[in-house]
């Protein structure tokens, strides 16, 4: 839901006047960074190297403007009233100049109305809410990762090839499925108007009643499925149905299920032939990708998550911003980051003007099994630059923020 300023703004009084000062000048270039490290680890400690990764090659390339980066991290709790208070110490007592970060997407909406109201540059580097750049839009805060609307976008032709009109939804009842089941039953009803849409689940995050969802589902007998749920949800949700047989036959289309972090760990079970988003590391032959991957894994000794990228690229796009605008300054940096491109592992992307969004992408493909593991196949990158609303219908979704 919504999270309005007003109700969070008593958690940070104690900033006063100071949030106003301008950060002191350094030798260093801190960013700081928080997010929900506690409760969604399995994407967010790759994220963390991948941070890392870029800061370390950055600050061995000479840092930015003569100056070294430094990454200050912290948790939200996965509370947006904490986060707030966290953004706070962040600026008052941490003297960071810059700030990114917010896996959920209810917490990047408060660090969004937060940037406004302290009139803060802030990065969102990983909520995929529409809202952080359309109803909740501002001229001071950015967003990296593909939304919820860019994503839905890249799977509805899968979708619509399919050619099936009974539809079961299956999402976590928050704003970011809420965001992405919106924007699926619009963009279907464009490109199939006999849809029908005969069993909605939406669940508690992090606490699906798996066995009830599917039955409850089956019950609707639908001809086709739209499943929004992730992390640990999906991967009861996968076993459940399996058990019951509720995908024999059964198309799937399947909102980040091909993202390591939630493919990983349902393994043996993973079901073949969902339609998906996600990140197949193992098979993207390109130069960009190759050279990060191989000094991902030089330096962790590990494969990358999508977590990594997105840490990666926010990083790499900070630093872009920051020296395009010659220094951390709010005013300048936002003049920067409008149409900064920022090379990636995934290719070029840039920052649009018009709603402060990212052409980052996503890979589209289809789920199978290799070696007892979820793989995607048949895949393609799909830029985001492709899927996005037209310029007049984003100036009706976003506020006159600029």
């Amino acid at each position: 839901m919504p999270i309005q300023w007003k109700r969070l703004a008593s958690l940070a009084v104690f900033a006063g006047a100071a949030m106003c000062l301008p950060a002191q000048a350094a030798d260093t270039i801190k960013i700081g960074e928080l997010n929900s490290y506690k409760t969604q680890a399995a994407f967010l400690e790759p994220y963390k190297n991948g941070m890392e990764l870029a800061v370390e090659q950055i600050n061995a390339g000479g840092g930015v403007n003569g100056k070294q980066l430094e990454l200050i991290v912290k948790d939200d709790n996965s509370n947006p009233g904490d986060a707030v208070r966290v953004a706070e110490e962040l600026y008052v007592k941490d003297k960071v100049d810059v700030l990114t970060g917010a896996f959920l997407s209810n917490i990047g909406i408060a660090l969004t109305d937060w940037a406004g109201h302290r009139k803060r540059f802030y990065l969102a580097s990983e909520p995929l809410t529409n809202a952080i750049v359309w109803e909740h839009g501002n001229r001071y805060t950015f967003s990296l990762r593909p939304s919820t609307y860019m994503q839905v976008a890249m799977l509805i032709p899968e979708a619509v090839k399919l050619n099936k009109k009974r539809w079961a939804i299956v999402y976590p009842n928050y704003e970011y499925g809420q965001s992405a089941v919106s924007t699926f039953k619009e963009l279907m009803k464009k490109a199939q108007p006999d849809v029908e849409f005969v069993a909605e689940q939406a669940s508690p995050l992090g606490k699906v009643d798996a066995a009830n969802v599917i039955q409850a589902l089956a019950d609707a007998k639908p001809d086709a499925l739209f499943n929004v749920l992730f992390a640990a949800d999906v991967a009861k949700f996968v076993r459940a149905g399996n058990q019951r047989n509720f995908f024999d036959d059964l198309p799937v289309v399947s909102l980040l299920t091909g993202e390591p972090e939630y493919l990983d760990p349902i393994g043996a079970e993973t079901p073949e032939g969902w339609i998906v988003t996600g990140y197949p590391w193992y098979a993207i032959d390109t130069p960009e990708h190759n050279a990060f991957l191989e000094a991902y894994q030089a330096r962790f000794n590990d494969y990358p998550r999508l977590g990594t990228i997105v840490g990666y690229v926010a990083i790499k796009s900070l630093a872009a911003g920051i020296k395009k605008a010659g220094s951390t300054d709010t005013e300048a940096l936002i003049a920067a980051f409008k149409g900064l491109e920022v090379d990636t592992p995934m290719g070029p992307i840039h920052y649009r003007d018009i709603d402060h969004k990212s052409t980052m992408g996503a890979y589209v493909g289809k789920l199978a099994k290799k070696d007892g593991k979820g793989i995607m196949v048949d895949f393609h990158y799909a830029d985001g630059a492709d899927y996005q609303p037209t310029d007049a219908e984003v100036r009706k979704l976003r506020p006159a923020a600029d």
